[in-house]
């Protein structure tokens, strides 16, 4: 003799019969058909359908990819939720006819596959001491349903199989006579199984149920799990009944009493409970009749009253349909916390590289780049008079070979490019290397950004210092350029050609390091002596004042936009690894309109009169 739920001693092995007519296939994925929608308005149905369509498709859309604390729950959800809508919302409310699905769900140990087989008289599901015992799960039903669940429109996700799989992706299909047509029963896996795989898929399938069977005993009714898996089942509206089984005859009162006010404290006094005494089984594992007659009486009147099914059915899955409202909430509130993310670790780049910018002009407007060597190169360049002579032209520039030929020297204007190239890249390099630093110190504080980062990141790119001269000789040949084309109705331009151009640009180059038109100290005016104001006096008798002021002004912005570039390269680096994490553009909008049209779909189709369901108790 052996207890309810220990190992049970096979003197035959029971019969499990399948329809002969419509029997399982081959292992495979089940074909996708789609019922005719029947119970509910089809206009109404149709448009619900579309809006839970787009629902999912936004919930699918919408990525939580940032490290932020709302993310993990938010990717659970989501994937939850998206289960739901696959595996039972869009297939129910496209056939609301289909027979009623029972999953009968509980701790380990609980007896669950015991009752199953105890229910159907049949041994069609996996009983014993070992844990987990039901690794994949097995649905029971009337010959007469078995098509409706082999087309896999419910839990399309799982494979159909006729025989019994350890693999967590199966359903097993069992055809039982003893089961009265319209009802069927789905053995889950333990909801705290030690196994990952089988909690979670114990949960998707309870996800799925039109009645949820909850299975406890007298040892474990009051555990932890099974109680907040029956929360989420009331606040999803699905229809409960329980089974308080292995209870002992000389405490069935107290524990039954305790069991009932605990209910009523959950809101689910109005739950149908039966109590399963302790008791042994027989040689193939089931308990005996009399103890499973009243819940097996109760599913066969529910099975013989269609009116009761539909309402089971329409309990449910309203109630599933209305928390969709709050869950999608919470998901939208998850994606708003990315698109802030997103838009805080934008600005923290942005404003990092802006600061170089303005490193940049400061070091352009102070007058720094024309202390040291540009300023060195300055005056020996007006000093020695070949600026004047470059404004001469020809002679200036032949006399200029030769003294370099003979000396080996380049000449002043040569030195005086270089000195203002050399000065204007290491001002270049800085910014960006401190913008850089400044970036990543923006985003290591921040637990997203932290998540994205690269020590590289920290430091301006290798090829930085390529690119920095690259930008300062293209922003050289821009100037004499803007030179040329300004001067292109002036005598000396005609006089002067190249040569004159160049001096006049070397001169608008060290204009457009001055907070002024030139020279903006005395301290500079001094250093470089009368023939810098003489050298300013010459270019505004050629151009006049306003026009060289024009000049340098055009130059500088010339510069400031190529430097644009260049930074925007640098910052980019950070925003393609933002990019790459592929938030989308403010989805949490889309995932509230979606759910806020779903809701509307809802209380067009009337599902239920809104007065709920009050399921019959076991004396039914």
């Amino acid at each position: 003799m052996t207890t309810h739920g220990g190992p049970a001693t096979d003197s035959g092995a029971p019969t499990v019969v399948s329809d002969p007519t419509d029997p399982v296939g081959p292992v495979g994925r089940p074909d996708q058909g789609a019922g005719p929608e029947q119970g509910t308005d089809p206009a109404a149905g149709a448009e619900l359908q579309d809006a839970l369509r787009r629902l999912r498709d936004a919930i699918t859309a919408a990525s939580y990819p940032l490290v932020l604390p709302s993310a993990d729950e938010a990717r659970r959800v989501a994937t939850a939720l998206a289960a739901q809508l696959d595996d039972y919302l869009l297939p129910r409310l496209a056939r609301l006819d289909a027979p009623l699905l029972v999953v009968v769900g509980g701790s380990t140990g609980a007896g669950k596959s015991t009752l199953v087989n105890s229910l159907v008289r049949a041994r069609v599901s996996a009983a014993g001491v070992l844990r987990p015992t039901t690794r994949s799960p097995v649905l029971v039903c009337n010959p007469a349903d078995l098509a409706w669940y082999r087309q896999g429109e419910l839990l399309p996700g799982l494979t159909r199989t006729a025989r019994p799989s350890d693999q967590a992706d199966t359903l097993q299909l069992i055809a039982a006579p003893a089961l009265p047509a319209g009802l069927a029963f789905l053995d889950a896996p333990d909801i705290d199984s030690v196994v990952d795989a089988n909690r979670a898929l114990a949960g998707q399938l309870l996800a799925a149920a039109d009645l949820w069977l909850f299975v406890t005993t007298a040892a474990r009714y009051a555990d932890a799990v099974p109680w907040e898996l029956l929360r989420t089942a009331k606040l999803r509206g699905t229809v409960i009944a329980l089974v308080l089984d292995r209870v002992p005859p000389e405490a069935g009162d107290e524990i039954t009493a305790h069991l009932s006010e605990m209910l009523a404290a959950h809101e689910l006094a109005s739950a149908p409970l039966f109590v399963v005494p302790e008791t042994s089984t027989d040689g193939q594992g089931l308990l005996p009749e009399p103890v499973t007659g009243e819940l097996r009486t109760w599913f066969g009147r529910l099975a013989a009253d269609a009116g009761a099914r539909a309402a089971v059915v329409r309990q449910t899955l309203d109630g599933a349909l209305a928390a969709l409202a709050p869950a999608t909430e919470g998901l939208a509130s998850a994606a708003d916390d990315q698109f802030n993310a997103t838009g805080v670790l934008e600005e923290r780049i942005h404003a990092a590289y802006r600061g170089g910018r303005r490193a940049v002009e400061q070091g352009i407007q102070d007058g720094r780049l024309l202390r040291g060597e540009v300023l060195a190169r300055w005056q020996e360049f007006v000093g020695t008079g070949e600026f004047f002579r470059s404004l001469e032209a020809r002679i200036g520039r032949l006399r200029d070979r030769a003294v370099a030929a003979v000396t080996g020297r380049p000449a002043p204007s040569e030195q005086l490019q270089h000195a203002i190239e050399s000065q204007l890249v290491t001002l270049l390099r800085g910014a960006a290397a401190e913008a850089a630093e400044s970036a990543y110190a923006g985003w290591q504080s921040h637990p997203a950004g932290a998540a994205l980062l690269d020590p590289e990141l920290g430091r301006a790119s290798p090829d930085l210092p390529d690119r920095a001269e690259r930008l300062v000789r293209d922003w050289q040949r821009g100037v004499l350029e803007l030179v040329r084309r300004e001067g292109g109705d002036k005598r000396f331009v005609a006089r002067g050609a190249a040569y004159a151009v160049n001096a006049t640009g070397l001169a608008v180059m060290i204009a457009v390091f001055a907070s002024t038109a030139f020279i903006p100290t005395g301290l500079e005016v001094a250093a470089a002596g009368g023939t810098t104001v003489a050298a300013q006096k010459v270019l505004e008798a050629i151009f006049g004042d306003q026009a060289i002021r024009t000049l340098a002004a055009r130059a500088r912005e010339d510069l400031l936009d190529l430097l644009d570039g260049l930074l925007g390269e640098e910052a980019g680096r950070y925003l393609a690894r933002l990019d790459a994490a592929g938030v989308g553009s403010d989805p949490g909008a889309r995932l509230r309109s979606a759910a806020d049209r779903v809701e509307q779909a809802r209380s067009d189709a009337a599902l239920t009169d809104g007065a709920g369901l009050a399921l019959p108790g076991a004396a039914w």
